[in-house]
Order: C-alpha cells, then structure tokens, then sequence
C-alpha cells in the first residue's frame, strides 16, 4: 500500500511539474536572466523584451578561438602597435576572468609575450554580439611591460593616459574600474 502511495504521489508531482514548464513556455512569466536582464521571449504570444546576454565563458571563449585562428598559420599573433609603429609578434598566456562591457561591446583582457623583445603585454579583446553571434571587433594594447597605456573609469568608459604619465606611473591603478 505504501509502494503505491509512492507510485501515486510521484506520477502527480511529474504531471503538475510538466504543467508549469508548459505554462511558462506558452504565455506565463518567465524568469530573468543571469546578467540582470529580462527574458528573451516567449514562444506563442509574449513580446520581446531584450536578447539574452552571452556568459563571461562565451566572450572568453570568442576571445580564444580568435587567438587561435589569427595564430594558426605561423603559431603567431600579430598586432600593430602605434606607438612604435611595429608589429608584434605575440603568443597568447592566458585570457583574463574578469571580462565588462562598454558601449555595445564586451571586452577583456589576455597576456601575450612579444616573441622578439620577451615583452609582456596585455591586450584588450572588444567582443560584438550580433543577434547571439559572437565575433571580435577590436584588439588593443592596453599595457607593455605593466605600463598602461590606457584605463578604465568606475563605469567601463576608456581613459587615455599620456605617454609621460605612463612612463612614470608604477603597475597596479584600478584596472578597468576596479578598487
């Protein structure tokens, strides 16, 4: 009797759980997303509020691939620096946890070596989501040796720093807003 009550009680409990995944996928509320935002859509009779936003692994992950494949003919990574009108040869480290978004774009930071000078760098990847494509649209050379050649303001907008201010300000400063 008891082996049934189980039985009973569980064949209920599915029932009312495939119900309410079905009220929510047919026009009942559905939650919000992981960065804040609402809920993408709903299948049969919602309205779209906003797309959902790609995770920190997905923007680092697009960060990576296109490490890799600029990288896959020679094994090297070439960026132009403008400051000393160079092209650097550059092999990836690693790509940085923290990743924040400016304007329309998702970014964050990896460490190269220079392959020539023995250098380390540290670039900045703007990622561009388009529709929940994700594709890198800028990179940049934010430090050379722990210089900075730009940073960030409490609310991700990019603040240059001029050439005689890097060269004697010491690493650390609050990188891309931080404290």
């Amino acid at each position: 009797m008891k082996k049934l009550e189980n039985v009973l009680l569980s064949g209920i409990f599915l029932v009312a759980m495939s119900q309410l995944s079905l009220a929510v996928e047919h026009g009942g509320k559905a939650t919000t997303q992981e960065h804040g935002g609402k809920a993408a859509t709903q299948e049969h009779g919602g309205t779209t509020t906003e797309a959902k936003a790609p995770s920190s692994d997905d923007i680092r992950n697009t960060m990576q691939n296109y490490v890799e494949e600029q990288s896959k003919a020679t094994g090297i990574f070439a960026v132009a620096d403008p400051v000393t009108g160079t092209t650097r040869q550059l092999r990836l480290q690693r790509v940085h946890q923290r990743v924040g978004k400016t304007g329309n774009y998702y970014y964050s930071c990896a460490d190269f070596v220079d392959t020539e000078s023995g250098e380390l760098l540290d670039l900045d990847l703007d990622v561009r989501d388009n529709n929940g494509v994700l594709s890198v649209a800028d990179v940049r050379i934010h430090k050379v040796s722990g210089q900075e050649r730009y940073t960030y303001d409490a609310n991700d907008n990019r603040i240059p720093i001029a050439p005689q201010a890097a060269a004697t300000q010491e690493h650390g400063g609050k990188e891309h807003g931080g404290k």
